[in-house]
């Protein structure tokens, strides 16, 4: 399992785009489960609605937790994710 925290530098915070985006990427690691956790609330990012749900803004540290056969690849290519778009 590997774990790390992000603080969200975009001004909109997670909204529709990047919360897809995100989603599909974590699609794409079949068998490895991506969660981010807020304020003690934990979804799976490849559930859009509730990704959204959390109400992530800017300044808000989030933490993902990566799960699976894939969590080294997963884990450094959410975290890639994360600094390119949010």
């Amino acid at each position: 399992m590997k774990k790390f925290s992000y603080t969200i530098k975009d001004e909109t915070g997670i909204h529709a785009r990047p919360a897809g985006n995100l989603a599909k990427l974590a699609k794409g690691f079949a068998g490895t489960k991506i969660t981010i956790e807020k304020g003690g609330r934990s979804v799976d990012v490849t559930k859009l609605m509730m990704l959204m749900g959390l109400g992530v803004k800017c300044g808000d540290t989030v933490t993902f937790t990566v799960d699976g056969p894939d969590e080294e690849a997963a884990a450094a290519a959410a975290e890639q994710f994360m600094q390119d778009n949010l």
